[in-house]
C-alpha cells in the first residue's frame, strides 16, 4: 500500500492494541493475551474508512460479548495521533473507523508532490520479472487471442515496474520444429503450383491454407522467376522459408510496435537448437534417471511431476502422463524445446516467469511448471496467466469476417479499424480468465457510452476547467490545512478516498495478475470526478474553498494521466 495509507493502518493498529491494554488495567477487560485481529476496507465505504474485527477476535480470549469488548475498546481509544478522528460500533461489535482531514489534505500533498510517479511502490523490491506474451506462430498474420494477449501482457508488465518490479518483456519466436517445416511444405507446394500447372502437388489438409502462402510464393517468383523448380525439395524449402520467415516477422514487430509494444527481447527458439540447449535438456533428464525409450522415441517420465501441479481431470486423455522429448525421427518435440526455453529463462536470473497463454494451453501448464522440478528448477516460480477467448461483435451479433478483405479479422485488421486506445482498454477490463465481447461500435464511439473515451474526457475536462479559471486570473496555489479540511462534501471525500488508494490498487493488480483492476480503477475516478464537479462549484465560491477545490481537481487530473500512461493510452487536454 502507499506509505500514506500504510502509516494510517500502523498507526490505527497501535492505538486499537493501547485501547485494550487501557481497558485490561481499568479491569474492563480481563487479562489475557491480546487477540490477533484484522484491518480492512470496508465494501460500504458509508460504514467508515476501515473497520476493525478486534472484538469478535476477542471474544474467546476475553470471554465476554464483542459488543461489550467494542465498547471498552473505544472508550480508551486515542485517536489524536492517528490519521482518524472517529470511531463507530456497529453490529455485534464492529468497530468502523473514518479519517480525519489530515488525511485528507495529507493525501492531496502527497499526490501534487509525487506527480507521474504517484501509485508507484517498492513493494516488488526490485526482483527481476520476464513477463512473455504474444508469442504468436510465425508463420502467419497474429488473430485475436493475441489481440488481447498483446494488451494484457503489456499492461501487466507496466503494473508489475509501478509496483517497483525489475519487469523484462519478451516474445518467443517459434522459428523452428514442425510448424516451420509445415510453413516450408506450404510455400514449396504454391511455388510448385505457379510453374508445374496440373503437374504440381496438392496442398495437404493440415499444411497452412492462407492466402499470404501463395502470395509469398508469387513475391519469390517475381523476383527470382522459377530458379527453384529445378532445386531439391529440401532446397527449395528452405530458400523460400529463408525468404518469407523473415517477412512474417518483420509483420509482426511492425504491428506490436503499432500496437505501442516494444520488446526488450524477441528470443529465437532456433537459437536453443543452435546452441544445443535442446539436446542438453534430453541429456539432463537422462542423467537424472527420467527417460526411456519405447519404440525408437525417446520418453521422459514427467507423469508424477504433471500430477503435482494438475487439477482434478474426469478425462481418461487429460491425466497426467509422460511426454515424448525426441520422435522416433531424431527430432525433438515442442515440449522439449519449451523445457529448454524456461530453464533459459531462469538462467538469466529471473525470480519469477510470467507466461500469458491461451485457455485452450491450460493441459500444459501443469506439464511445464512440473519439467521445471524435474530438471532441478521450482515449478512454483513459473507463473501462467490463461486467457479466454474473444468474440467480436458489431451491431450485436458476433463477426468473423473483415468487410474491407472479406477474410477472417487478424490484429493488423482490428487496429486498422478501431483506435488503439480502444484496443488496449477494451481488450483489459475484465480479467484473463473472463470470456471478452470486443463491441467494434462502441470502441469508435465519441461519447460517454465507450469507457476509454468516457475516462479521457475526464482529463479534458479537468484540462478545460483549469484554463478557463486560469483565463479568470484563478490559478492553482498552495493551500493551508484548514483549507483543504474546507472538503466536507460527500463528493469531494468520496474522491479524496479514492485517489488514495491508487498505489493500493496497483499493488493488487500486480499480486494478482489482473491490470483489469487498473481500468476499473480509472473507469470509476472519472465518475467520481464528474460526480464531484457537476456538485461542488469551483468558480464563485470563497476563496479558501475555491483553491481547495482547484487543488483536488489537479489531484484527479495527476491520477486519472498516470493511469492512462500506464496502460499507453493518449492522455487529451482537449476533446
Amino acid at each position: 500500500m502507499s506509505k500514506l495509507v500504510q502509516q494510517a493502518t500502523e498507526e490505527l493498529r497501535s492505538a486499537i492494541v493501547n485501547s485494550m491494554k487501557k481497558a485490561i488495567e481499568a479491569g474492563e477487560l480481563p487479562e489475557a493475551q491480546l487477540p490477533a485481529f484484522n484491518l480492512e476496507i470496508p465494501a460500504d465505504r458509508s460504514h467508515g474508512d476501515w473497520s476493525c474485527n478486534a472484538a469478535m477476535a476477542g471474544a474467546r480470549t476475553f470471554r465476554a460479548a464483542p459488543r461489550k469488548i467494542a465498547e471498552a475498546i473505544a472508550a480508551h481509544l486515542d485517536l489524536s495521533s492517528t490519521y482518524f478522528d472517529r470511531v463507530e460500533i456497529a453490529g455485534p461489535g464492529f468497530l468502523n473507523f473514518f479519517f480525519s482531514p489530515k488525511f485528507q489534505s495529507d493525501v492531496l500533498r502527497d499526490i501534487l508532490a509525487k506527480g507521474a510517479d504517484y501509485g508507484r511502490s517498492d513493494y516488488g523490491q526490485g526482483k527481476k520479472i520476464m513477463v512473455e506474451f504474444v508469442s504468436a506462430n510465425p508463420t502467419g498474420p497474429m488473430h485475436m487471442g493475441n489481440a488481447r494477449g498483446g494488451a494484457l501482457g503489456d499492461c501487466l508488465a507496466s503494473v508489475l515496474d509501478a509496483a517497483g518490479y525489475n519487469v523484462w518483456r519478451e516474445f518467443y519466436v517459434n522459428d523452428a520444429g514442425n510448424q516451420i517445416e509445415k510453413f516450408g511444405l506450404s510455400l514449396s507446394i504454391r511455388y510448385q503450383q505457379l510453374f508445374a500447372g496440373k503437374n504440381a502437388p496438392e496442398l495437404p489438409e493440415d499444411s497452412y491454407h492462407g492466402e499470404y502462402i501463395t502470395d509469398f510464393a508469387k513475391a519469390y517468383a517475381g523476383i527470382h522467376g522459377d530458379e527453384l523448380m529445378s532445386k531439391t525439395e529440401e532446397e527449395r524449402r528452405h530458400a523460400l522459408v529463408s525468404f518469407a520467415l523473415p517477412q512474417n516477422i518483420a509483420k509482426m514487430k511492425a504491428d506490436m510496435k503499432k500496437y505501442r509494444i516494444e520488446y526488450d527481447e524477441w528470443f529465437l527458439e532456433s537459437r536453443l537448437h543452435a546452441d544445443g540447449e535442446v539436446k542438453a535438456i534430453v541429456d539432463l533428464l537422462a542423467e537424472k534417471g527420467l527417460t526411456y525409450e519405447q519404440e525408437g522415441a525417446i520418453w521422459y517420465k514427467g507423469a508424477d511431476f504433471t500430477a503435482k501441479y494438475a487439477k482434478v481431470k474426469t478425462k481418461d486423455d487429460e491425466q497426467p502422463k509422460d511426454e515424448v522429448l525426441v520422435r522416433q525421427n531424431g527430432n525433438p518435440t515442442y515440449m522439449t524445446a519449451d523445457i529448454a526455453y524456461h530453464k533459459n529463462k531462469f538462467d538469466r536470473g529471473f525470480d519469477r516467469c510470467i507466461d500469458i497463454w491461451g485457455a485452450d494451453h491450460h493441459g500444459h501448464v501443469a506439464r511445464m511448471k512440473g519439467a521445471m522440478d524435474a530438471i532441478g528448477l521450482d515449478g512454483e516460480k513459473l507463473d501462467v496467466v490463461l486467457m479466454q477467448l474473444v468474440r467480436l461483435m458489431r451491431d450485436g451479433v458476433p463477426i468473423r469476417m473483415s468487410k474491407r478483405t472479406g477474410k477472417a479479422i487478424q490484429l493488423s485488421d482490428l487496429l486498422d479499424e478501431v483506435p488503439v486506445d480502444a484496443a488496449r482498454f477494451f481488450f483489459n477490463m475484465r480479467e484473463a480468465n473472463s470470456a471478452v465481447d470486443f463491441d467494434l461500435d462502441l470502441a469508435i464511439q465519441q461519447d460517454s457510452q465507450n469507457p476509454v473515451y468516457y475516462v479521457q474526457y475526464a482529463h479534458a475536462r479537468i484540462c478545460s476547467i483549469l484554463k478557463a479559471l486560469a483565463a479568470d486570473g484563478i490559478t492553482p496555489r498552495e493551500c493551508t490545512d484548514e483549507e483543504l479540511a474546507l472538503l466536507t462534501a460527500p463528493e469531494e471525500v468520496e474522491l479524496i478516498r479514492h485517489l488514495s488508494a491508487y498505489t493500493d490498487e496497483i499493488i493488487g493488480a500486480a499480486r494478482d495478475y489482473d491490470p483489469a483492476r487498473i481500468t476499473r480503477y480509472v473507469i470509476t475516478a472519472a465518475t467520481l470526478f464528474h460526480k464531484f464537479y457537476n456538485s461542488c462549484r469551483v468558480k464563485g465560491v470563497e476563496d479558501g474553498l475555491c483553491a481547495a477545490r482547484l487543488t483536488l481537481c489537479l489531484a484527479a487530473k495527476t491520477v486519472i494521466a498516470n493511469v492512462l500512461n500506464l496502460l499507453k493510452i493518449t492522455v487529451p487536454e482537449s476533446m
